[in-house]
């Protein structure tokens, strides 16, 4: 199973404000559904709170080590572990993992995804959660699209 990062990042690197997306983008946010739909996408519990409801068409994957959180919500799972995350989606023969955040996340698993498909949006601005820096020396951009608001890059392990 190939396990992706999807994640929209500004300049500065921010990806969230007060638990919110800083901006908003049509564009963006139709890429990152074209792109995960049919696919299981695992996020951390305040990611999938932000949300509201799960994301439709696609199962929903919760990591959290919170005792008290429980998941309310057709085509979604709550799991404590990676381990248990990964053998859930290898004995449902997903052929693809999305990572969808938050900082924390993106964090954990920057290092063990095989992929990074990063919307570079246009714009410096404040927020209160980063994502990590993408090392030169573990990734390799390998393709790069421009669009009005952002520019899609791809990357893979070196």
């Amino acid at each position: 199973m190939k396990k992706i990062i999807i994640a929209a990042v500004s300049e500065n690197y921010i990806i969230g404000k007060d638990g919110k997306i800083p901006w908003h983008s049509e564009n963006e946010l139709s890429h990152f559904k074209r792109t995960t739909i049919n696919f299981p996408v695992l996020m951390g519990r305040k990611t999938f709170v932000s949300l509201g409801n799960p994301l439709p068409k696609r199962v929903n994957i919760v990591l959290s080590r919170d005792n008290d959180f429980a998941i309310i919500g057709d085509n979604s799972f709550l799991f404590k572990s990676l381990c248990e995350v990964y053998d859930f989606c290898s004995n449902n023969n997903f052929t693809k993992l999305f990572v969808i955040g938050g900082g924390v996340i993106f964090s954990q698993l920057i290092g063990q995804v095989d992929e990074l498909l990063i919307s570079r949006m246009k714009v410096t601005i404040e927020g209160d959660t980063v994502f990590p820096k993408i090392d030169p020396t573990m990734w390799k951009l390998y393709k790069s699209e421009d669009f009005e608001e952002f520019t899609q890059e791809k990357f893979r392990r070196c």
